[in-house]
């Protein structure tokens, strides 16, 4: 007993031998939006969304080449002369060129097919963003669940640490009359097998607490991740004022998958004007400017340099090309696709909507519940301490009244997580899971 007794107290005072910080929940929201991964690797594939969204990578500016050459040739040749049958010998003529141009190549119009790419780079650049938010959300949502817990882990240990108490209380009064004779030996032993098992659930929830805490650090991306925490608030409290018409308008106006869902209807519109395009007749542009010099062994001439500039326009349109219709047709089908998805989607929503609610309206029933049956337990624990002091009833009966008074205390602390767990699902549904960053 002295052992299970000396581990529980090194147990309970360990928070002391190392200064733990103390973190309200915006805090660490704070510190997790500045350095947890997923957050960076999302807003990294935003930046090159928004990277993409420039006129030049959708084709409306033109492009401009520069190009330069050396040529030289060696050579050695013999040659009969018609006129007087004479053989002409060179040797290793040494002939060289150079060469340099700027070229620019320009489409001026190809059926709107350009400006489309842009709409299509811009939309996939809201799309970046949206895609951003939702991580954030998630983010914001699974480390505000973990802090409270994280906090109902600890409440949950103070729980069992209390349960150790009075079971360390029973096996003293038990232990001193087993001694004088007034309990039998079996009344001892019981005392002190519930002792031991309530001193090894305790002991067990220090692993449960610390890894919930392991999970929290990791969440904030500390390096550290036993880095010992605390956190400002000790209790846990639900928000019960939330309204179920106000968050079905707040999903509808605002939820960031029913967002992108639009983004992506409006990707597959673009596809299909993107196809409609090719209907159009398109205008090019090209404009060049080149010089050219040249040195010979064996030419007439010694040197030549030649240099201008040229430009021209093209006009063209695509007769048939076999697969427009297939294209059309598909890109319809692309559309009507993207319009049920999008309503699938909100009919999805609207049911986990309603399934949220309702679990969320049954938590605060039942939290009241428990807290009237907490309060009830309590008396009837302390009424049972009392008779057991006084020997009216037998020990097992006292392990009953304190057993229905722990059980009383989990029920309410489960509940209390649960309804606070659906407030975050309903608020992170509807769109306003980032009031949790507001200091409160």
């Amino acid at each position: 007993m002295k052992r299970i007794l000396t581990t529980i107290a090194l147990l309970a005072t360990a928070v002391s031998w190392t200064a733990a910080q103390t973190l309200s929940l915006q805090e660490c929201l704070e510190k997790g939006l500045e350095n947890n991964y997923s957050l960076r690797i999302s807003r990294n594939k935003e930046q090159i969304s928004h990277n993409n969204a420039t006129l030049a990578n959708a084709g409306f500016l033109p492009a401009l080449d520069i190009n330069a050459g050396y040529n030289a040739d060696l050579s050695s040749s013999d040659g009969k002369l018609r006129a007087t049958g004479k053989t002409q010998k060179i040797r290793n003529a040494f002939d060289q060129g150079l060469n340099a141009g700027i070229a620019l190549d320009w489409t001026i119009f190809d059926g709107f097919n350009i400006s489309t790419n842009y709409k299509q780079l811009k939309e996939l650049e809201r799309m970046g963003e949206t895609n951003t938010r939702i991580t954030l959300e998630d983010f914001i949502a699974g480390l505000t669940a973990e802090y409270y817990n994280f906090i109902q882990q600890k409440l949950r240990l103070a729980n069992y640490y209390y349960a150790v108490q009075l079971s360390k209380e029973r096996l003293r009064i038990v232990e001193e009359r087993y001694n004088i004779g007034n309990f039998s030996r079996l009344d001892y032993q019981q005392a002190k097998v519930d002792f031991n098992a309530d001193s090894a659930q305790y002991i067990k929830q220090q692993e449960t607490v610390l890894s919930s805490r392991i999970a929290l650090n990791e969440m904030m991306a500390i390096d550290q991740v036993y880095t010992p925490i605390e956190t400002s608030v000790t209790k846990i409290v639900a928000d019960t004022t939330l309204r179920f018409n106000t968050l079905w308008d707040n999903l509808l106006a605002d939820n960031a998958n029913l967002l992108l869902a639009d983004h992506n209807s409006r990707m597959v519109q673009l596809d299909y004007k993107k196809v409609l395009s090719r209907n159009y007749p398109y205008v090019k542009f090209k404009a060049g400017y080149d010089y050219t010099f040249n040195k010979y062994d064996t030419n007439s001439y010694t040197r030549r340099s030649n240099w201008g500039g040229s430009a021209g326009i093209t006009i063209g349109f695509n007769l048939w090309d076999g697969n427009r219709r297939r294209e059309k047709r598909n890109a319809k089908l692309e559309i009507a696709n993207a319009e049920l998805q999008r309503d699938q989607l909100e009919l999805a929503l609207k049911a986990e909507l309603g399934n949220l609610w309702q679990a969320y309206r049954n938590n605060i029933q039942l939290l009241n519940l428990e807290k009237q049956n907490v309060v009830t337990a309590r008396e009837n624990h302390d009424i049972a301490k009392e008779r057991y002091m006084l020997g009216d009833i037998s020990g097992i009966e006292m392990r009953e009244a304190q057993k229905s008074l722990l059980d009383a205390e989990e029920r309410l602390l489960t509940v209390e997580y649960q309804t606070k767990l659906c407030e975050i699902s309903l608020l992170q549904i509807s769109g306003g899971v980032s009031r949790y960053l507001e200091v409160e």
